[in-house]
């Protein structure tokens, strides 16, 4: 599990721009969706969002899912940042991130899951979730962050490559039972001002 699984289906958006206003001790962010604006709220996952994250995980990636008991122990690692994105004024999950760094001084960060429900594709939520857990491992001093996304999975690593990444490895049959690769992908990352506050409610 040492690297992220991304959606089979997962959406590029090409020409989204966030914008962002300051709302408490979060931010919001507005991702123009079919000539709408739609208002996406982060926030750092809590034991109490395990029960939706884990019907999530088994919905969004089938056999490819992560066991409760896997969720459980990867977001309450100690190294562990989890992001869950709802629809801003409601409880409505989303999408959601996870990226597993040391807290300070770590050279290498995996970005470790990513996803977003199919009523939420095509809105640049996966590139916001992408962006804000790699803000996240520039704040702890990472200086290079790995992920590793299904061969097949086209739209995906086309969003890691305009992101940044490169392929650097390739994982023979590393998905089960399909048998299909994993790419390996890296990104440099550079030290620069943060783009985003997350609440903690």
């Amino acid at each position: 599990q040492g690297f992220s699984r991304t959606l089979a289906s997962f959406p590029r958006a090409k020409t989204t721009v966030f914008a962002c206003t300051r709302c408490d001790s979060l931010r919001k962010i507005l991702a123009p969706q079919a000539g709408v604006a739609m208002t996406y709220r982060l926030s750092q996952v809590l034991l109490e969002d395990l029960p939706a994250l884990i019907e999530m995980e088994s919905e969004l990636f089938g056999h490819d899912a992560w066991s409760p008991s896997t969720m459980v122990a990867e977001v309450s690692h100690p190294q562990s940042y989890y992001l869950l994105a709802r629809q801003d004024g409601t409880d409505i999950l989303c999408g959601y991130a996870g990226l597993r760094a040391a807290l300070s001084g770590g050279d290498l960060g995996d970005i470790q899951t990513l996803a977003v429900v199919p009523d939420h594709r095509r809105a640049g939520l996966g590139r916001l979730l992408l962006n804000a857990v790699l803000d996240e491992a520039r704040r702890r001093g990472v200086g290079e962050v790995l992920l590793e996304v299904r061969a097949d999975n086209t739209a995906a690593r086309a969003l890691y490559e305009a992101e940044g990444f490169m392929a650097i490895d390739v994982r023979k049959g590393y998905y089960q039972p399909d048998g299909v690769d994993a790419i390996v992908m890296a990104k440099h990352l550079e030290a620069k001002g943060l783009a985003w506050a997350v609440g903690h409610d």
